[in-house]
């Protein structure tokens, strides 16, 4: 399995969370619920930042420097996690409720973005085994069994 497929299949995952907070979020009816809901997204935003990090943008660093891209990737991570920072220390609950619903937003242009621009470009720059590579490395710290292509 290639990199490219493994993380489009979490991307899937993502996508169908995002919008069960989204739908959730009218319904939490108090700061406790919303900061909740905020840990859960955080821990696993985290988790697959660090996937990401480790097996594309450090191999790819270089060529995704030259045009602009890993720079603009690195900051669109720290959006994120300043929208989650400040749903921490958020002491009001309609207020957390929107920056719960910021979050999420942001996370899901994000990840669209990753979608059409990086992992179409990725898949230009690597190899189709060097991608099959990096797939058995994410099957390996996801501790599942992938197949190659």
């Amino acid at each position: 399995m290639k990199i490219t497929d493994a993380l489009r299949a979490e991307h899937i995952v993502f996508h169908n969370l995002f919008d069960h907070i989204e739908k959730q979020i009218p319904r939490l009816k108090n700061l406790h619920a919303v900061q909740a809901v905020t840990s859960v997204l955080e821990g696993v935003l985290e988790d697959h930042g660090i996937v990401e990090n480790v097996l594309l943008l450090e191999p790819l660093e270089t060529s995704l420097g030259h045009i602009g891209h890993l720079e603009n990737f690195h900051e669109e991570h720290e959006v994120i996690d300043a929208a989650l920072q400040d749903l921490r220390s958020c002491g009001e609950l309609k207020r957390g409720k929107q920056l719960l619903l910021r979050a999420v937003q942001l996370s899901r242009q994000h990840f669209d973005k990753e979608e059409r621009v990086v992992f179409p470009l990725i898949e230009k720059q690597l190899k189709a085994k060097t991608l099959n590579e990096l797939g058995a490395r994410w099957a390996e710290q996801r501790d599942v069994s992938a197949t190659s292509d």
